[in-house]
């Protein structure tokens, strides 16, 4: 009985609950920036390129090389995050399908919404275990492919669109969701009626939704052009206009 006692009294539940939450938030907060940075592209080639210069410190060089070592060391970062968040999400996964039917039953019956995110939060994270794993390992392998034709080709030419669809769509709900989940989990609000501020959160997060998963899709439309249009040129990198033009006067002084 004593043990029982102490095992119930165990912090660690707590303690992993707290770290679910908190690499949640670390990881929908950075998704949400990536996708303004790869978003840049909607400015522009010359926009898109100078985002990935500045992150691999071109301008401490000559904004052509740079050291894409950096965004290695970020995504390897994420990723070790994104294992010890999924880690310990899988101890809320029902293990069986009989587990799974049950769930399934209960949210027939209940037809309670929150139950309903949470279940489309898990089929989303169980998506972007193995999606998000080949994406994050393309980035820390192949760092210095990113740009404006680089990530293009990568659409087109090497055929990742389908990955990259799926796992825009699975990554906005799945951050989107989350974030309401930990507001209703951790945050406290003051007010006589907290049925009507989790009715106005839902609403907020339909809107972060609907905004992300738009910005996500322009991009996604953006980058699919781009690598159509260059797909005769595969491999080719992308050089701004004004250092290409800048190179061209200067050969031809030399001449």
């Amino acid at each position: 009985m004593k043990d029982l006692v102490e095992s119930v009294r165990s912090p660690v539940p707590a303690w992993l609950d707290v770290t679910q939450s908190v690499t949640g938030l670390v990881l929908a907060v950075f998704m949400w920036i990536h996708l303004f940075l790869v978003s840049s592209i909607l400015l522009g080639k010359d926009a898109m390129y100078y985002v990935t210069g500045f992150f691999e410190l071109r301008f401490l060089t000559d904004w052509q090389h740079g050291y894409p070592v950096l965004v290695s060391i970020i995504a390897i970062g994420v990723f070790a995050i994104f294992i010890l968040h999924a880690g310990i999400a899988l101890r809320k996964f029902p293990v069986s399908w009989r587990q799974h039917r049950i769930i399934r039953d209960q949210m027939r019956t209940m037809k309670h919404s929150d139950t309903n995110l949470w279940y489309y939060q898990a089929i989303t994270g169980f998506v972007m275990f193995f999606l998000g794993s080949v994406h994050i390992y393309v980035m820390a392998s192949h760092p210095d492919k990113i740009g404006p034709y680089a990530s293009s080709d990568r659409f087109v030419s090497e055929h990742f669109w389908p990955l990259y669809l799926v796992l825009l769509v699975a990554v906005e709900l799945h951050a989107t969701i989350g974030m309401y989940r930990l507001a209703v989990k951790w945050i406290t609000f003051g007010g006589k009626d907290p049925r009507r501020t989790r009715k106005r959160l839902k609403v907020l997060k339909n809107a972060l939704t609907v905004f992300f998963l738009t910005v996500g899709a322009a991009t996604f439309v953006t980058y699919m052009k781009i690598g159509l249009e260059h797909r005769d040129q595969a491999g080719e990198r992308y050089s701004p206009a004004t250092r290409h033009s800048s190179v061209q006067s200067q050969q031809v002084g030399d001449e």
